[in-house]
């Protein structure tokens, strides 16, 4: 056996005692010290009780929950549940408080137990979120970590005063030929997309962001109450396409609690205002709205709020209103950043008159309608010119696209005109004929297949030669091969001239002269 004797521990060296060379205060005097200041401090100190106010859970239903015992709750406070569950306070009564939930109702029981939580709901901001795809929570869904953002901000804020903002002077390109040209968008702007079910407006508003690349304007998409695939969908567009180095992605699925929908676009709008009031230029896509004003009457339907016209709410108005007049232009002095919107709401058998369309209608400035006739005619995108607006771009728009594209409206309206009556076998005299076959011409030319983008200087060379009947020669199943041809001879185009473009200069004779033989060569060498 093996034995050891345990070594006996050594004993402590001395202290130093004061007086034997020591600069050390002596123990005593240490410990002394110490325990005066221990009582000094203990004497002075006053307990202090933090009240809380603690409520019960009276019931749950989907979506809401009915809480008691809160009686200094004030309205939209955040109140957390159990198992980290979170609700606004919506309906604040005498009695008991009915309570939006932001998560799944089923993780809540009667006679649960509720903290107020003294602040109203807000959401992370900031640059760190440009690429992620998050919930109105601020809740990471991409798998990417954990979010880095620079502070957090009510989802509820008064929009900008009048005397802040500034007049919308500065184009949004979409690169969609017949918006930039006869519907003009703003940055600043807010331009309803509206039309029926599966008719492309979505993919009116991927393009837009689409085309934001290289344009120094950071966008959001928010998708309200969406399918999951169709928002993977999208998000799989925009990676591929590049798109996410400079966008956000809001996400509620059709599946999440009314009370996410809702709150959506709320969040969204703070993130995209931070960025605004940090002087950036911010476009929002809200997907769709149709859906938000849906949840919302499920809310107050379940909160037992009077209902009204087809069973909304008396106040649906306000809740959009007060979202999209958050959409401006602000004064230079404040950073001269915008925030353009492009909310879209889905129509039911193209009744624009409906309930909520009239509603957005009457907010927004101007519209962009969707038509399903000419979605099956193969018309893309289809927007229907003629009932189709912007109150604003107009004087947004640049010189160059007045210059090329000022009759091209009228010219189509009277193509559409014409050609109702030709379809009753009408003898056409030569004006008429060549009326109509221009007006073909324009129609062909206003196509545009999605994730194709043009960019100004393309647009533009292809309007002028629109206006100036160049391709009226051209045969209709040529028209793609010939707006092909004039957009490559485009790109070569001057760099001072292109600069010339994206400025409030006009067109001189020269440039016309200029752009007018570049596009003729370009259709006489790709003629066979």
């Amino acid at each position: 056996m093996n034995s050891k004797t345990p070594h006996a521990p050594s004993p402590p060296a001395p202290l130093p005692q004061a007086g034997e060379g020591s600069t050390q205060p002596d123990l005593r005097t240490v410990i002394d010290a110490s325990l005066n200041a221990l009582a000094h401090a203990t004497a002075a100190y006053t307990p202090q009780l933090t009240p809380r106010e603690i409520g019960i859970v009276t019931s749950v239903s989907t979506g809401i929950a009915k809480v008691s015992g809160l009686p200094n709750v004030g309205f939209e406070e955040l109140l957390q549940f159990p198992n980290d569950l979170f609700g606004i306070a919506f309906n604040v009564d005498e009695d008991e408080i009915g309570v939006v939930l932001l998560g799944e109702s089923w993780q809540l029981n009667t006679g649960d137990e509720v903290l107020r939580t003294g602040r109203v709901m807000d959401v992370p901001v900031g640059t760190g979120l440009i690429g992620r795809v998050i919930t109105p929570l601020g809740q990471p869904l991409d798998d990417q970590g954990a979010l880095l953002f620079d502070q957090r901000l009510p989802i509820e804020r008064s929009a900008q005063s009048i005397m802040d903002r500034a007049p919308v002077t500065v184009p949004l390109q979409t690169g969609i030929k017949v918006i930039d040209a006869l519907i003009p968008i703003g940055r600043g702007q807010r331009e309803l997309i509206l039309g029926d079910r599966q008719t492309g407006k979505t993919a009116i508003a991927i393009d837009t962001i689409l085309n934001q690349r290289d344009q120094n304007v950071l966008c959001i998409y928010c998708a309200i109450g969406q399918r999951a695939s169709a928002v993977a969908k999208v998000v799989a567009d925009l990676r591929e396409q590049g798109a996410m180095a400079y966008t956000i992605v809001v996400v509620t699925e059709g599946n999440d609690p009314p009370g996410l929908a809702y709150i959506a676009p709320y969040a969204a709008t703070s993130i995209a205002e931070y960025l605004m009031e940090q002087g950036r230029d911010v476009l929002i896509v809200y997907d769709d709205l149709t859906h938000h004003a849906r949840a919302y009457r499920e809310l107050s339907l379940l909160l037992r709020r009077p209902p009204g016209r087809e069973a909304y709410p008396g106040d649906i108005f306000y809740i959009h209103s007060r979202l999209l007049e958050r959409a401006t232009h602000l004064r230079d002095d404040l950073g001269g950043g915008s925030l353009t919107a492009l909310p879209i709401i889905e129509t039911e058998a193209q009744n624009m008159s409906a309930y909520i369309p009239t509603n957005l209608i009457s907010i927004t400035d101007g519209q962009i309608y969707l038509a399903p006739k000419l979605f099956e005619l193969g018309i893309l995108p289809a927007v229907d010119v003629g009932k189709s607006v912007s109150r604003v771009g107009g004087k947004a728009q640049r010189a160059a696209y007045r210059a090329v594209a000022g009759t091209l409206k009228l010219a189509y309206a009277q193509f559409e005109e014409l050609e109702t009556f030709a379809r009753f076998g009408t003898r056409l005299d030569e004006s008429t004929r060549q009326i109509i076959d221009h007006g073909l011409r324009i129609r062909a030319c206003l196509k545009q297949p999605e994730f194709d983008p043009l960019s100004m200087a393309e647009q533009i060379a292809v309007l002028l030669a629109l206006t100036e009947k160049l391709f009226d020669d051209t045969p209709l199943d040529q028209m793609r091969a010939a707006e092909q041809a004039v957009r490559h001879a485009a790109r070569d185009l001057p760099a001072d001239l292109v600069q010339r473009f994206a400025t409030a200069d006009t067109l001189t004779d020269a440039d016309r002269k200029l752009l007018l033989d570049m596009a003729r060569a370009a259709l006489a060498e790709k003629a066979p």
